[in-house]
């Protein structure tokens, strides 16, 4: 009974690392990888056309970023819509956020 903690600490600090080091949105199902998002509430996507953190909602960006939305391929869908933090002036809508 003594090991299982330690079970625990290393799947709850790898699951740490995944999220820092990031994912490829590709091994999850859109259903998964929004869940997994919502779960942590951010998380890096590491790969060669979207490197950045994806959030859970408005609150995880600073004061002066709004909530956009793009599109990240996964393992079932071309175009998992996804959030993310921008700064105002960076904004691909124009200004306009969510």
């Amino acid at each position: 009974m003594k090991i299982l903690p330690l079970i625990i600490a290393a799947l709850t600090l790898g699951s740490v690392s995944a999220m820092a080091n990031g994912i490829d949105s590709r091994a999850y199902t859109c259903a998964g990888l929004q869940s997994l998002i919502a779960q942590h509430g951010f998380v890096f996507i590491s790969q060669a056309t979207f490197g950045d953190f994806v959030v859970a909602n408005r609150s995880f960006c600073a004061d002066e970023q709004i909530l956009e939305t793009r599109s990240v391929p996964t393992s079932d869908s071309p175009e998992c819509l996804i959030n993310y933090c921008v700064s105002r002036g960076m904004s691909s809508l124009g200004g306009s956020g969510m």
